[in-house]
């Protein structure tokens, strides 16, 4: 994240000149709006040029621009690239993020610059403090994601989770961003929603003119939910912890998937697909009633783009003598350059109290996907105990990683 100064800064000339105009901002014929070589004097110069607005425009413009530097960040970008991508926003040309935030701040309508916010949040640190990852059984029933009425009944419900009454504004802005699969390198549609509702005002003083004058202050609670529904998952973020999270959840899986089972809460953990590298040894114990574990596939992406995908096939062998027959010192296991992007394991539990034995499939992909069975609470905290000794998860967060203050 940038600061003012250093957005600035960066920002091209042309673009950060045409976005200040658009604004009321007027400069000298001979200004020079270029920052090269000037730095601090360059900042100095904008904000003398700010000052120069009323005093609520001011604010506007100081605001909207602590905004824009906010995003003018890695996961800004992919923000930008994701939403852009959606709405069939051609980025060709574009320098930077810079560049494209004041360029979709000056041709756009807000809402894309709103947008862009939430998928930078739901990126940050592979889907930021905030937001929850739900986890549907793959049954193949349909969703209702782009019916009207079901979007309706769903901010209906928000609005009655929140009691907030009901002459206070809402709306719920749905959009598709596109992101790109790590693992596969294909694009993958999402929906997704911001639900925005106005708050009861906020009563301050402020200066006015001759005395201290009463204000209001209004303010927006957000409640995001990002699904995909290929892999079948559901994240929500929302202020008031799990408790509400969990009333949302519920809510979105009565309109949008009611032939479905509820859901199971995963982790958000990185997964640490390099272990399986060198053929580990899925150690297992007596008390786990596994009869034994393998890798039935491995999937590899090169530094210059390839991506390969190989699957355990016979009996006769294990995937990795398999690699190493068919491509020797070539193997992707082997060569540099290649990473593990995704794993699958298989967990094959014997019959047990007359029921038959069974297999249990799981999935890693990087950096963060864990597809866990989801038919019952305990069986999806056995797994998570099993990828763990096996050291295929990363260690959950501290509780300073997962402190954050919100207002």
């Amino acid at each position: 994240m940038a600061s003012f100064s250093a957005f600035v800064r960066k920002s091209p000339s042309t673009r950060l000149q045409v976005f200040l105009e658009a604004r009321g901002v007027r400069a000298s014929d001979n200004f020079d709006w270029c920052s090269e070589r000037r730095g601090t004097a360059f900042v100095r110069s904008i904000e003398t040029l700010i000052r120069d607005l009323p005093d609520k425009q001011q604010d506007m413009v100081e605001a909207e621009l602590e905004l824009l530097a906010e995003l003018s960040s890695e996961n800004g970008m992919n923000g930008v690239e994701h939403v852009c991508a959606g709405e069939g926003i051609d980025l060709e040309g574009i320098e930077g993020v810079e560049d494209a935030l004041l360029m979709l701040a000056t041709q756009r309508d807000r809402v894309i610059i709103d947008r862009i916010q939430v998928q930078a949040s739901y990126l940050h640190k592979n889907g930021g403090k905030q937001w929850s990852r739900f986890q549907f059984a793959d049954d193949g029933k349909p969703w209702a994601l782009d019916q009207k009425g079901a979007q309706d009944a769903f901010l209906a419900e928000t609005v009655d989770i929140l009691k907030l009454p009901a002459h206070r504004k809402r709306e719920a802005d749905w959009f598709h961003p596109i992101k790109i699969d790590p693992v596969t390198g294909a694009d993958v549609k999402l929906t997704q929603a911001t639900i925005y509702v106005e708050d009861r005002a906020e009563s301050e003083l402020a200066f006015g003119e001759n005395s201290l004058e009463r204000q209001t202050v209004q303010k927006v609670l957000e409640v995001g939910v990002v699904c995909d529904p290929k892999e079948r998952i559901v994240e929500i973020c929302a202020k008031g912890g799990h408790k509400i999270r969990d009333q949302y959840l519920k809510s979105f899986a009565k309109h949008f998937a009611p032939q479905s089972e509820p859901p199971v809460e995963v982790p958000r953990r990185n997964v640490q697909l390099e272990v399986l590298r060198h053929a580990p040894e899925l150690a297992i114990l007596p008390a786990d009633g596994v009869d034994r574990v393998e890798v039935s596939s491995l999937s590899f992406r090169s530094s210059d783009g390839a991506f390969m995908l190989t699957e355990k096939r016979g009996e006769d062998e294990m995937l990795y003598q398999f690699l190493d027959r068919q491509f020797g010192a070539v193997s992707p296991l082997q060569a540099r350059g290649w990473q593990i992007v995704a794993a699958t394991l298989r967990i094959f539990l014997p019959s047990r109290d007359g029921n038959k034995g069974r297999i249990v499939t799981v999935t890693l992909r990087t950096p963060n996907t864990t597809s866990v069975p989801n038919k019952t609470e305990s069986e999806r905290k056995f797994v998570i105990g099993l990828l763990e000794r096996w050291q295929l998860l990363a260690p959950p967060p501290s509780k300073s990683e997962l402190f954050e203050v919100v207002d």
